[in-house]
């Protein structure tokens, strides 16, 4: 613990106290829209509000895109849900809730198929866009036509794999069929990966030229808000939707959603200065985080799902490229981390204890597992232990060793350096120095680096520095299933999922693992319909991630935010956005 205890330390209570008093004046950079409905009187938040009519929400990742099928984080997929929809959505305890569909399938009501391959929504009459056009079946079956479209390259494919065909059975109703009898009937168009897109506004965009819509900035939904201005990177205004079916029921006139600056700063305005109403995913050291609470404003709420801390180590060669310029390509098999005794080595490098305790503290749970939720799907057959000894043993065993006295492991002329990535977090930042000090006294060169959340969790296929990309070696963040059905999220491991230039990088297997072993299992559990064997096969997919060494899951981390004491209706699920249901808030 020494090694430990001397980073810790670098980071003084003077520094912490300090990071806790960023001023929020980084949020004055916005000027204030000017729609009808916008009120002049300006905010301490830099943009126009009023003290009824305006719900300020702060993303200290700022949103770059509003269109949920392109998106890679949950910065963009929140923005989108305020004023998208699906056809259901599940809550905390795991019960879907309507939203455009009228009733939820089951075997009595005939919505499911006897054998499992089809299932069939009826849709809520009498829906329109926020343009006034009427939402039909026929969106729903253009939605699927969309994001199956490999031109589209849409992030929310691995939820759609097991559908043969969308199809209108007349306005009110949508069928989909299964290429197998599907057991994860609920995961197309449900939740934030189902949000439906207006037909008749992106049917010019169904190709290559998606990123040319101009609704990808400007969306038309059927939602509670829609927007008014969008500044890519800054803000989203959004205006109360006067054409959404329970418009009259709409407590705010306005949304402000002010994104940029630090998570420290976003927890500050809602639970100590109560500047804004809600703050997005508060990432601050667990001390931190309770001192800003204590101050009376706000409260902070977290609620455990799917999602871990995680550090994926890459089985391709960043530093080399394809005639074409791709790096991190299947071409190139890493130079240490294809080897499972390198892999397993830094697992027993990482101190999942000491990042969870002084980090994350309460809403965080140290963790083996890369399925963490729900919990009957938490392997019992995994353990982590923290030994740099059996570190430094393996790593001798692979046959890397220092040769030339310069502290750092080599084999065959290559030296054991790498570059550590991740976003400007400074949980992560913190995490990060944990872990450089314990690789480096084993004898490896880290170098951390550092992204901007807008960029790191971009879906933009020319920006290098994304999640996708992973121009590094190893890199850090969160991610999980985002459905109480993993189905999607094992896949996600699948050799067909490896993110590269001829899919946009559009996919999620970030490590670019592939392992027929695994596939096979996934496979499998794509048609078992007997749910204690299901679950027996996506325990067998983690297991075989954990033994290979490909993840190194570090903390399962709640879904946690902070919202003002002023503010009622505020329900987070881990199954959905923060913002899935934003037409019940309303101050108290």
């Amino acid at each position: 613990m020494g090694v430990l205890n001397s980073i810790l330390n670098k980071f003084s209570r003077s520094r912490i106290f300090a990071l806790s008093l960023i001023n929020v004046l980084f949020l004055t950079a916005c000027s204030s829209p000017k729609p009808e409905s916008s009120i002049t009187k300006e905010s301490p938040l830099g943009v126009s509000s009023s003290s009824g009519d305006a719900l300020r929400l702060l993303y200290w990742q700022a949103p770059t895109i509003l269109n949920p099928h392109l998106s890679q984080g949950d910065k963009d997929l929140d923005a989108s849900r305020v004023t998208y929809e699906p056809l259901a959505s599940y809550d905390k305890q795991g019960k879907l809730i309507l939203f455009l569909a009228a009733e939820i399938p089951s075997l009595e009501n005939g919505g499911l198929a006897k054998d499992g391959k089809s299932v069939t929504w009826k849709l809520k009459q009498g829906v329109k866009w926020s343009d006034g056009q009427p939402f039909t079946a026929a969106d729903v079956v253009f939605t699927y036509k969309f994001l199956s479209n490999p031109a589209v390259a849409a992030t929310s494919t691995g939820y759609y794999e097991a559908v043969k065909n969308v199809e209108a059975v007349d306005d009110n109703t949508v069928k989909i069929t299964f290429k197998a009898a599907n057991p994860s009937w609920s995961l197309p168009f449900v939740g934030q990966t189902g949000l439906i897109l207006p037909r008749h506004i992106f049917e010019k965009y169904n190709g290559s030229n998606v990123r040319e819509a101009p609704a990808n900035l400007a969306p038309v939904s059927t939602g509670p808000y829609r927007v008014v201005e969008f500044k890519p990177g800054d803000v989203v205004i959004y205006e109360a939707n006067p054409f959404f079916r329970e418009a009259n029921q709409l407590f705010f006139k306005r949304v402000e959603l002010k994104g940029g600056g630090d998570a420290t700063s976003a927890a500050r305005a809602v639970l100590q200065t109560g500047d804004a109403d809600f703050a997005w995913n508060p990432q601050v050291e667990a001390p931190i985080l309770k001192q800003l609470e204590a101050a009376g404003k706000g409260k902070v709420d977290a609620v455990f799902g799917g999602y871990a801390e995680r550090i994926f180590l890459n089985q391709t060669d960043p530093n080399k490229a394809t005639k074409d310029g791709e790096r991190s390509s299947p071409q190139f098999p890493h130079s240490f981390f294809t080897d499972e005794k390198v892999r397993q080595a830094f697992n027993y490098a990482i101190d999942r204890d000491t990042i969870n305790q002084q980090l994350y503290g309460s809403t965080g749970r140290s963790t083996s597992n890369t399925l963490v939720g729900p919990d009957i799907y938490n392997s019992p057959n995994t353990k982590y232990e923290f030994n740099l000894k059996k570190a430094a043993n393996l790593l001798d065993e692979a046959g890397w060793k220092d040769s030339n006295g310069n502290g750092i492991r080599d084999k065959n002329g290559v030296e054991m350096s790498l570059v550590f990535q991740t976003a400007v977090n400074p949980l992560r930042q913190k995490a990060q120095e944990i872990i450089k000090q314990a690789l480096t006294s084993i004898g490896v060169k880290v170098e951390l680096k550092t992204i901007d959340p807008s960029i790191y969790f971009s879906s933009d296929p020319a920006n290098p520095d994304t999640v996708a990309h992973f121009y590094a070696d190893v890199q850090m963040f969160t991610n999980g299933n985002e459905n109480p059905d993993p189905g999607a999220y094992m896949k996600e491991w699948t050799c067909d999922e490896i993110p590269q230039k001829k899919n946009n990088w559009s996919r999620r297997n970030y490590s670019r693992y592939c392992n027929p072993e695994y596939d096979k299992l996934w496979k499998q559990s794509t048609t078992e319909l007997n749910p204690e064997k299901r679950r027996q096969l996506f325990i067998q997919m983690n297991d075989l991630l954990i033994k290979d060494a490909i993840v190194i899951p570090l903390v399962a981390r709640a879904r946690v935010s902070g919202s003002s004491n002023r503010l009622a209706g505020v329900d987070i699920t881990p199954w959905d956005s923060d913002t899935w249901n934003i037409k019940d808030w309303r101050r108290k």
